[in-house]
């Protein structure tokens, strides 16, 4: 027969309550926050007044060194001799109701558990506004196991309050007191509890839990380690609890961890201190280490436990900075990312946190070049879906590739050669558009969409308004500012023949419009609703928009299956783009004050300020010429592959305006439309990237204004079956040799 690793011990219900209440049996309140709902602690009572079982208790006898502090009540003088693995919210009902205390609750709010008691019907309720009013009632069971409180006045104080609404009988008096009794008499309640050996480990102790109580929440390795931290370290244990509720709701007159983007419990966060500490993802080990356990010898060690949990305690205090936090949410910012309903992946999250954090805290490197590093690789871990599949093995490998990295630059340069892996072209051409063919609401690939809308700086369809300005998470107007718009609606294709969510609800029918808009369109086929639309919006806003949102050209009028298709490739192709601005360390657009157009025309032409008096018009011929358009694109080249510049068009050399007539362009929509068509034809459509064009006044003369910023990569200007490539120097635009562009190349964009 093989030996048993527990034994049977009997108790009752009153010497449960003082075990825990002189820390014998250790209650942490942060292992696993009370759960349960009243009307379930109401029932627990209600079946042990009617004499019925209410199942065993499981509880793990305590190696540790017992001279140390334990948790329970002010008589805390000893560790606790027993852990409980099952039944612990049993006994917290029980011992809250009981002691009359207050339980922690899953939203780590405190309140009492207060149930009432028919004596006369030996009937249990929640404790209600009814009940209090309803004389027939005892409103607070509590009262009749404090010792601080007069039995015989409590039932007194009963009777007297029934009698104040109708008669009470002597017989019905003495059916009180009886029922009273019997429950005060559930002190000597009996409970069976199975005590683990101390020598068992916790997966063994872990899979005991599992198998006697298949329905109950199964145990994990970071129960175990949150228990202990209630032991030894009862102050990190609260800082942990403290952060999370904090996490959930502003505060008005201190720094916060409050965000958009996560609401963590204290096993996520001390998860990021465990990986942060040890370098290990897998906690079945960590447990162990901070008991002080030497994992080859099997021994347990008071001073090795110490230097764990100094470990441990220096990792924490980092992960819950709350500066670090919030800089750290600047990263998943820079990612595109909005709010918490586009983060599809806490994991992702979590871990670029702890990613972060190594790189700030262990190699110092400047927030400048880790807030790009960390914003690419949650990009791709949430996109990828890195950590969703058996995230512990895939973390312990991403931990394993940093034990080799020295400085700073290779601690970024293996996040990026990790991103370069995954983030192949076949995952843009092939992975992702499949990827995108889904209805699922909660698609990573439709947050990345979102997110590389707000990277481009792009606007809602239809709109002036820029994506990023719409999602802010501060607004909570009754109406969201954008909704999700089918583009072909769903009564539309009804009529066609296609229903079902799996059909309409296609992540490439949808896209954001403002929410009028999208009350106007309501079932209208796009060949109805669009010229509509088009009359508001120039011929140059459209052709951005739908480039930005990855509409095909005449769209409107293609076959549903077609256009899902076509637009799969699209949207694939802009994330694509927004990732790229993200490899180039160019960070998503920032409010900043611009620079008064007078001021920068009067400063005259620099390396980043050049004047052209016309885009298509040679002003001494006053015809059409083609240099002249040569001109225009070779300068908005040299400033895109450079650091960015501002071109006036209809500003003479010598920065006097002359105004946009001599293009002969019948309105400046035409204008626009032919400068997009220019840059399309020569630089390809991602130069809109970094391309911002708009008309101005200046002294009592239109201008075309061309702001270009630095792009995230080279632009070429074809020129016949020729490419070209320019950079600003100086007041001067420069043709490079093919020598001199690949060094400049290499230079510039593998920075």
């Amino acid at each position: 027969m093989s030996e048993t690793k527990f034994k049977k011990v009997d108790y009752s219900l009153s010497l449960l309550v003082g075990e825990i209440h002189i820390g014998r049996i250790g209650l942490p309140d942060i292992q696993r926050p009370f759960v349960w709902q009243n009307t379930k602690v109401r029932d627990l009572f209600d079946s042990m007044y009617r004499g019925y079982p209410v199942g065993y208790l499981l509880f793990w006898e305590n190696a540790i060194d017992p001279s140390h502090k334990t948790i329970g009540s002010d008589m805390k003088q000893t560790t606790p001799s027993l852990v409980i693995v099952d039944g612990q919210q049993r006994l917290t009902s029980l011992y809250a109701v009981i002691k009359g205390v207050q339980v922690l609750r899953s939203n780590y709010r405190r309140e009492r558990i207060r149930i009432a008691f028919n004596p006369l019907r030996e009937i249990f309720e929640v404790t209600s506004a009814a009940t209090e009013r309803d004389r027939s009632f005892i409103p607070d069971i509590s009262r009749l196991w404090n010792d601080d409180v007069d039995q015989r006045q409590v039932e007194d104080e009963y009777v007297d309050g029934l009698r104040s609404v109708r008669e009470v009988s002597d017989d019905e008096r003495k059916f009180i007191l009886k029922s009273i009794a019997k429950l005060r008499g559930l002190s000597t309640f009996p409970f069976t509890a199975l005590e683990l050996a101390a020598d068992i480990s916790e997966e063994s102790v872990g899979e005991v839990f599992v198998r006697i109580n298949s329905r109950g929440t199964p145990l994990n390795q970071a129960d175990f380690i949150l228990t202990l931290m209630s032991v030894f370290w009862e102050e990190g244990r609260k800082d942990l609890e403290r952060f999370c509720r904090e996490s959930r709701a502003p505060a008005s007159d201190a720094p916060s961890p409050y965000n958009h983007f996560i609401e963590p419990n204290p096993a996520q966060m001390l998860r990021v201190g465990v990986g942060l500490a040890f370098k290990r993802a897998r906690l079945q080990h960590v447990y162990s280490i901070l008991r002080g356990k030497d994992l080859e010898s099997g021994d347990f060690s008071e001073e090795r436990r110490e230097v764990q949990f100094k470990n441990l305690k220096q990792a924490q205090s980092n992960v819950l900075n709350v500066q670090y936090w919030h800089d750290f949410m600047q990263c998943i910012r820079a990612a595109g990312y909005r709010t918490k309903r586009m983060v599809s992946s806490h994991n992702a999250l979590l871990y670029a946190y702890m990613f972060y954090l190594i790189g700030r805290t262990e190699y110092r490197i400047d927030e400048h070049m880790l807030r790009p590093a960390i914003a690419q690789w949650f990009f791709m871990s949430t996109i990828t879906g890195r950590y969703s599949g058996s995230p512990e093995s895939t973390l312990e490998s991403d931990l394993s590739m940093l034990r080799d990295v020295k400085t700073p630059d290779e601690f970024v340069k293996k996040l990026q050669n990790v991103c370069n892996i995954f983030l192949t072209s076949d995952f843009w051409n092939l992975v992702l558009p499949n990827e995108l063919a889904t209805s699922s609401s909660r698609s990573p690939s439709l947050f990345a969409f979102e997110a590389a809308l707000i990277l481009l700086d792009a606007p809602v369809l239809f709109s002036k308004f820029k994506v990023a300005e719409m999602m802010d998470p501060a607004l909570k107007p009754s109406h969201t500012p954008v909704e999700r718009h089918h583009l072909f609606p769903r009564g539309y294709l009804a009529k066609l023949g296609i229903s079902g969510p799996r059909n309409t609800n296609q992540i490439a029918n949808y896209t954001y419009v403002e929410w009028l808009d999208n009350l106007k369109i309501s079932d209208q086929s796009p060949a109805e609703y669009m010229p509509h639309i088009k009359e508001r919006l120039s011929p140059g806003e459209l052709a951005q928009m739908y480039r930005f949102h990855a509409l095909p050209d005449n769209w409107e009028h293609m076959d549903y299956p077609d256009f899902l298709q076509r637009r799969r490739d699209l949207m694939a192709q802009i994330i694509r783009e927004s990732y790229e601005r993200l490899t180039a360390g160019v960070e998503a657009p920032m409010e900043s004050p611009q620079i008064p157009l007078f001021d920068l025309i009067r400063s005259g032409e620099s390396d980043s300020v050049e004047f052209k008096s016309t885009l298509r018009t040679n002003i001494h011929t006053g015809q059409r010429d083609k240099r002249m358009e040569a001109a225009v694109l070779k300068t908005l080249a040299g400033f895109l592959n450079a650091t960015g510049g501002t071109l006036f068009i209809g500003v003479s050399d010598e920065g006097t305006p002359v105004g946009l007539e001599a293009d002969g362009f019948p309105n400046e929509d035409k204008m626009h439309l032919h400068l997009v068509n220019l840059v399309n034809h020569s630089m390809g459509e991602r130069a809109w990237i970094a391309l911002h064009a708009n008309f101005d006044d200046y002294d009592d003369v239109r201008v075309m204004v061309v702001r270009c910023e630095r792009s995230p990569f080279p632009i070429y200007l074809e020129d016949g079956n020729i490419q070209r490539f320019y950079v600003r120097t100086g007041p001067a635009t420069t043709e490079l040799s093919l020598e001199e562009a690949h060094s400049y190349i290499n230079h510039r964009f593998d920075q």
